[in-house]
């Protein structure tokens, strides 16, 4: 599935387009309406995430292109213009759903599934869902995980946080990124959630786990 973020912030772009690409989406983003507006009519993606305050050509004049020019193509507008006659105005103009900034990671993914899968994009029975590292899958279409072949009943943080070690087998992970990338753009770096998710997503996968830490460094899983 391609997704397209049009966001102009950076920081939050750069988190968007890294926590999609995490969960299996093809993410581009674009910094700017025009540009995005010109990207999302040249291409063919299956969502477009939409920020309403974009230099140039703002939020709203993209959204009514878009519904004019491809009316099939959801779109998930993320602004920190939470008042009701916006959001009312976006939904006038097109818009399929609307997520006030600041936001949870978790349910921007949720929304998404729920637009693409409406779109007839559920993804279901494709390899490209399943991850593997040593004894360990992940199966992101169902968000499961297995050991050895033994299904391991994950919270949603802790299927993220070994997803995010999975993508990098045998790599250091520091905990800086894994905080960002799990809990959120707006984190506490002196916060010890790391520390204590993993703790409990060890005990889960039991002794012979095959995540190390690595001293104030981060974490690794074992590519082997």
């Amino acid at each position: 599935m391609r997704i397209l973020v049009i966001e102009d912030e950076p920081r939050i772009r750069a988190f968007l387009t890294r926590g999609l690409a995490a969960e299996g989406f093809d993410v581009e983003g674009s910094g700017d309406g025009e540009s995005g507006l010109e990207c999302s009519l040249r291409k063919s993606y299956d969502l477009v995430i939409l920020d309403l305050l974009l230099p140039g050509l703002d939020g709203l004049s993209v959204l009514t292109e878009l519904h004019r020019r491809r009316p099939g193509l959801p779109v998930l507008v993320l602004s920190a213009r939470s008042d009701l006659p916006t959001k009312l105005r976006g939904f006038e103009l097109g818009a399929s759903d609307y997520l006030a900034k600041p936001f949870s990671l978790e349910e921007l993914l949720a929304r998404v599934r729920v637009h693409l899968r409406h779109n007839g994009g559920n993804g279901d029975g494709d390899d490209g869902n399943l991850l593997q590292a040593g004894n360990i899958v992940l199966d992101l279409a169902r968000r499961q995980a297995s050991l050895d072949g033994v299904s391991v009943a994950l919270s949603d943080r802790e299927f993220r946080l070994l997803h995010r070690l999975i993508q990098h087998p045998g790599e250091v992970v520091s905990r800086e990124r894994l905080l960002a990338d799990v809990w959120g753009y707006h984190f506490d770096p002196r916060s010890n959630v790391v520390e204590v998710c993993m703790r409990r997503l060890r005990k889960k996968l039991g002794p012979t786990t095959p995540i190390e830490t690595v001293r104030n460094a981060g974490y690794r899983l074992s590519a082997a």
